[in-house]
């Protein structure tokens, strides 16, 4: 089985002093199938160089068996898709939302023009999540966004059908308590940048390699140092938050809720309303319930 361990997330700027989230909860052997997810096969000579023109990360540094976050943007420094490369060597493999997977595959097929690439739908596997290093059979990689949200795994179907499964709800309820937005569940293509989902701190861009599509506006963001949304965690009591629903405080809009779960949720913010609420002690608000907005630890 192949395994990856990535490098240590880098840190954003600028709120620093903000206050800290636990980490996500205990460790368990279950294995989750993800079926909100689906791959992807690139194959072809000019794979590499293909993709290296187009997406945030540099597959140029892909070794094989490694793995890798990204996205693909608009010219407008948007994001179109989110998903993670796998190099297998003689093709990639693309773990990715499976309502997008469709519209990803038109979109690749667009850009490829002559380059000798093959897309396609790999609809033999699926995905699969653990919280500790998986033993059954697949190619296994440690999460590249951020090392406490456990392992991946891509397998033929039904391979790990052990009876261990859990509901695909505890990978997410990870994720949102980590404070892990995600494309699908906290944003659709064309509304969001970057930095507004934090990926810029979970390993999804390199500022360091050559062009692709929509750096131009994300190298101009991050040279301006400091990020006016965020993605934060919010605690609340009672039941999931509606998504969508403001969450304010006094008169002022402070963000809206993405993708929540019992007790917890995750939430576009503007940074400087939410720190004038707090220097002016104001409570914040959604659905009718008091809010406890912080920023999650990979911020730092």
């Amino acid at each position: 089985m192949r395994r990856y361990y990535p490098a240590a997330n880098p840190s954003a700027n600028g709120i620093a002093n903000y206050p800290k989230r636990l980490k996500c909860g205990p460790m368990t052997e279950s294995i989750v199938a993800l079926n909100d997810r689906a791959i992807l096969r690139l194959s072809g000579d000019d794979r590499q160089g293909f993709l290296q023109g187009l997406i945030t990360q540099d597959v140029d540094l892909l070794e094989e068996g490694g793995a890798t976050f990204t996205s693909l943007l608009t010219p407008q420094g948007k994001i179109l898709f989110d998903f993670f490369v796998i190099n297998q060597g003689d093709h990639y493999l693309i773990d990715c939302n499976v309502d997008a997977a469709p519209a990803l595959v038109k979109r690749l097929s667009l850009y490829k023009l002559r380059a000798k690439v093959k897309i396609e739908e790999a609809d033999d596997v699926q995905v699969s999540w653990s919280l500790t290093e998986p033993s059954a059979d697949g190619i296994a990689f440690a999460d590249p966004r951020l090392a406490a949200l456990g392992w991946r795994m891509i397998a033929p179907k039904g391979a790990t059908s052990d009876g261990q499964a859990s509901s695909l709800a505890a990978y997410h309820d990870c994720r949102i308590t980590l404070g892990v937005p995600e494309f699908g569940s906290d944003f659709e293509g064309d509304d969001i940048f970057l930095l507004d989902v934090n990926y810029d701190a979970l390993n999804g861009v390199s500022y360091k390699k050559g062009c692709f599509i929509g750096q131009e506006v994300t190298s101009r963001m991050k040279r301006k140092g400091q990020a006016r949304k965020r993605t934060l965690i919010v605690e609340h009591e009672g039941g999931p938050l509606p998504a969508g629903a403001d969450i304010t405080a006094g008169a002022s809009t402070l963000g809206n809720v993405s993708s929540s779960t019992a007790g917890k949720s995750l939430a576009r913010t503007r940074l400087d309303r939410w720190e004038k609420a707090a220097a002016a002690k104001e409570s914040v608000i959604c659905d009718g319930r008091e809010l406890r907005l912080s920023v999650p630890e990979y911020l730092e």
